[in-house]
């Protein structure tokens, strides 16, 4: 895996920026240096399916302790398909898979697979299947 470039610092709250806010940052292209290459590469959002890294979406126990919990596969344009487990925080009334995948106009949105968690365009998603 190679590395994307996060700002140190954002207004909005303490810390540094996540990849998911930088990825739906309005910016058109982003920053990513492969492992196995010198030259830092500008990546255009809008044709990029995925970006994986390792770690959780959610790193805040509090937090992820209150987040729902939805299974699902999603199949992407081209015909792959990514499986994982969508933890999110959305008010009562409002918690189903449906509801986190319309909840926000932003480009990116995450699963995790394991260790591994994606960030998803949801421009190249074809369709979601709620696991059973």
């Amino acid at each position: 895996m190679g590395s994307v470039f996060v700002m140190d610092r954002v207004p909005h709250h303490d810390g540094t920026e996540t990849v998911l806010e930088m990825l739906n940052r309005p910016d058109g292209f982003f920053a990513f240096k492969p492992d196995e290459s010198e030259g830092i590469l500008l990546v255009a959002k809008a044709h990029t399916v995925a970006v994986s890294i390792a770690g959780a979406p959610i790193s805040d126990p509090a937090r992820l302790s209150a987040a729902q919990a939805a299974d699902l596969e999603l199949v992407l344009e081209g015909g792959s398909s990514i499986s994982g487990r969508a933890q999110f925080e959305l008010p009562d009334g409002h918690r189903r898979l449906l509801d986190y995948l319309n909840a926000s106009s932003e480009a990116f949105f995450g699963i995790t697979q394991g260790a591994t968690t994606h960030f998803v365009n949801r421009v190249h998603v074809l369709y979601a299947r709620p696991a059973d």
